[in-house]
């Protein structure tokens, strides 16, 4: 593998978490960037890797922050469907599944 591509509401979902965690602490909207982009790193890198989550999706952890990244891979590509809180509705992204 060798990118990653986000769907829309997978994008827009990270993207308010890093508001809210820039917003709550300063510096930790930045931790929390570089903390998915080394999820999305190991994933990248090493598709398989994730645990299997439901059919062909997989997850990877976000270390030191609550979150999962919830992906597939395709081609060259892994397709990441959610940026997910530990503590939010399980599957809440699996409509997500076959979005654009």
């Amino acid at each position: 593998m060798s990118r990653a591509r986000f769907v829309a509401r997978a994008r827009q979902e990270f993207l308010a978490e890093v508001a809210y965690y820039a917003e709550a602490e300063p510096g930790l909207g930045r931790r929390f960037v570089e903390a998915v982009e080394k999820a999305v790193a190991r994933a990248t890198a090493f598709p398989r890797s994730g645990s299997p989550s439901m059919g062909d999706i997989r997850r990877v952890l976000v270390r030191d922050f609550p979150f999962s990244v919830y992906y597939r891979t395709e081609d060259d590509w892994i397709v990441i469907f959610a940026i997910a809180h530990h503590a939010r509705r399980p599957g809440y992204w699996r409509s997500r599944v076959d979005c654009p």
